[in-house]
């Protein structure tokens, strides 16, 4: 285990196994647009989005729902060490949360899910990136289904997938009264297709989706883009 820092002096633990990517960075900042109350990270990990949005003051209070024993300790030792009673880490399958929290209740709802279809493309090499990149404990589906059920009327469900997978999300958020809301494509750098979607989901909402201005990781010299420095702003000593 090992200490990342955060930036505005906070730090998250992380391991070999359980770290955090810019995709995960990315869908903080997408799901952070107005300061909510109540938040739960389906698949939370190390802790990365909860522990984002607690740190830019974005919630109030967050839950991370993780089923590795090895990455919801990591969380829970980042919540004890920095967040207190802010951020509680529940270990368990997200099909298994009856009883263990509220359903019906949350303002906001993350996941950052597995990538890759049961059955689509060449499994990954060990456990850990089987779990991760393909749908072996966890479906779309099921991401989406549990993730409304956790939603009070009006809440935000904010995911990030592949998007050659955009078509599944508009249809199964629409399947479990989960109405697109909003939309951004995210590509390396302008000219080049996306490798990543962004995509809220308002429960009980009307429909009408607003497609927001695509957003580049580097610019035209291979920088960073604007906007990704100021994504990265808070630690980007640290890691740019």
């Amino acid at each position: 285990m090992k200490r990342e820092p955060l930036g505005k002096g906070f730090f998250i633990n992380v391991s070999k196994n359980h770290t955090f990517g810019t995709d995960a960075v990315l869908l903080a900042d997408f799901a952070s647009v107005k300061k909510v109350r109540t938040h739960v990270d389906l698949g939370a990990g190390c802790g990365i989005i909860s522990a984002l949005l607690l740190r830019d003051e974005k919630a109030s209070s967050s839950v991370g729902v993780e089923i590795s024993d090895e990455a919801a300790e990591l969380a829970t030792a980042t919540a004890k060490e920095f967040y207190k009673e802010k951020f509680t880490v529940v270990n368990s399958d997200l099909n298994d949360l009856k009883g263990k929290l509220p359903f019906g209740t949350f303002e906001l709802v993350t996941c950052n899910p597995p990538y890759k279809a049961s059955g689509a493309g060449i499994l990954s090499s060990g456990d850990r990136d089987i779990v991760a990149r393909h749908e072996t404990m966890c479906t779309l589906e099921e991401v989406i289904s549990v993730g409304s059920s956790l939603l009070r009327s009006s809440g935000s469900l904010c995911i990030c997938q592949r998007p050659e997978r955009l078509a599944d999300i508009i249809c199964l958020m629409r399947q479990y009264k989960v109405e697109p809301k909003r939309l951004r494509t995210v590509s390396k750098k302008e000219g080049e297709e996306p490798w990543l979607v962004l995509v809220e989901g308002k429960r009980d909402s009307k429909s009408g989706m607003r497609v927001m201005p695509p957003l580049f990781v580097y610019d035209g010299k291979g920088n960073y883009s604007p906007e990704m420095l100021r994504i990265y702003g808070p630690y980007k000593e640290e890691h740019l």
